[in-house]
């Protein structure tokens, strides 16, 4: 069984004994609330799947989250701390269900390399990546059906966080959905794919938290690091819709929600 293999049967595994809402049943009386499966096993699953080694046992549950709050950036962008932190259960289950329909996969870029970040896509269309360019597509490439449909809680957040944002009225097309491991990480870059131009981007973090890296408009300007933790939520678009941005490595880690993965949604107006 390959890496990829791997991860995508522990990803589904963990998601299995890691969510709250999936719960079993520990007590022989009847009628009892079933118990949710304690977080060792969520920990025992990885190792068993490889995805962390023993030694770097430090787990980064989260405590109780902080009240959402408003970062502002710069004109046109925020960054929206625990904006989804209520809604993150449920955006992980449904991160599952599309995964089991249009499974993660590592694209290639038109130069011939490999990302390290996992993807898969939800929505009217799917970002799509390999050695002829970059795009969006009605279909997944590695199976020719359409993407699954997104889910009417993924356009709610969406919609409510760009909201939030000043951007009213939002209506994503397509929701990328990276999967990060230790070590993945995602270069500066604009995004210049969509044909809307002033449409805000919405970054929902999920699972392990991150490094958000925030520039300029040109590569070559300072670069801030933002930490993300599950549930905060980037957005910008209107004047800083083109500015450059990335993820720095991901640090090796478990979190309750995803063990050792963190889940990044994409929202974005293609058309």
């Amino acid at each position: 069984m390959n890496q990829a293999a791997r991860q995508n049967m522990a990803f589904f595994r963990i998601m299995q004994i890691g969510l709250t809402i999936l719960c079993r049943d520990r007590s022989s009386q009847p009628g009892a609330e079933p118990a949710p499966i304690p977080r060792q096993a969520i920990i025992q699953a990885i190792i068993r799947y490889g995805l962390l080694s023993p030694r770097a046992m430090t787990p980064l549950f989260d405590d109780d989250p902080l009240p959402p709050s408003c970062e502002r950036l710069e004109e046109g962008a925020v960054l929206l701390r625990g904006f989804a932190a209520a809604q993150a259960p449920a955006l992980v289950e449904e991160v599952a269900r599309i995964a089991q329909a249009a499974p993660f996969r590592h694209l290639v870029t038109p130069g011939g390399y490999t990302m390290s970040v996992a993807m898969t896509n939800c929505g009217r269309v799917g970002w799509v990546s390999d050695r002829t360019g970059y795009r969006y597509d009605p279909a997944d490439p590695a199976t020719g059906s359409p993407w699954p449909a997104m889910p009417e809680s993924f356009l709610n957040l969406a919609a409510s966080a760009a909201a939030e944002a000043g951007f009213a009225r939002y209506d994503p097309d397509a929701c990328l959905i990276n999967r990060y491991i230790a070590g993945s990480k995602l270069g500066l870059h604009q995004d210049r794919d969509e044909k809307d131009a002033w449409a805000p981007i919405v970054s929902v973090s999920l699972g392990l938290p991150a490094v958000f890296l925030w520039g300029g408009k040109r590569r070559s300007e300072p670069v801030r690091r933002l930490r993300v933790e599950s549930g905060d939520i980037a957005v910008w678009g209107g004047p800083a819709r083109f500015v450059y941005h990335g993820v720095a490595p991901l640090k090796d880690g478990l979190h309750a929600l995803t063990g050792a993965a963190r889940i990044n949604l994409t929202f974005r107006k293609v058309f």
